[in-house]
């Protein structure tokens, strides 16, 4: 992604460059014509409005749920980790801090809230299905 807006604003930088060179003889004219320096301004305006709606706003989206899924951890959920250790979520500590039993053997283990990845039980699956029947249903009513 770096790469890219890296990329992003090389064209930027040569369009606005090719911009203020002028290309026929009329070099005094065209660099104080007020309307190409208002046609750069808006170009300039449009292209930091699309990197603003194709990079900052879903990431930012995408951490709001995230912070939001953390938050809503309750004991006896079922879990994933980053590291992909799965298991049951036995206590929740005050500090951002969660203890998570796995395996056969109930082993217990100390996670971080960060560290998790999602949340896998029968009532968020159950959530999820019932908001798309929802869904459903209201495009149906809408459509009638």
């Amino acid at each position: 992604m770096k790469k890219l807006v890296a990329a992003l604003s090389g064209i930027i930088a040569l369009s606005g460059l090719t911009a203020c060179v002028p290309t026929s003889g009329e070099q005094g004219q065209e660099a104080n014509n007020p309307v190409s320096m208002i046609m750069m301004v808006v170009f300039y305006v449009v292209i930091l409005g699309a990197m603003y709606f194709l990079f900052i706003r879903p990431s930012s989206k995408k951490k709001k749920e995230e912070e939001q899924m953390r938050e809503s951890l309750e004991i006896g959920d079922e879990i994933i980790t980053i590291g992909g250790i799965t298991g049951r979520v036995v206590n929740i500590k005050e500090d951002g801090a969660f203890i998570m039993e796995t395996g056969p053997d109930r082993t217990k283990i100390l996670f971080q809230q960060w560290a998790l990845s999602s949340i896998v039980t029968e009532k968020n699956l159950n959530e999820a299905k019932n908001d798309k029947k929802d869904k459903k249903k209201k495009e149906k009513a809408e459509e009638k």
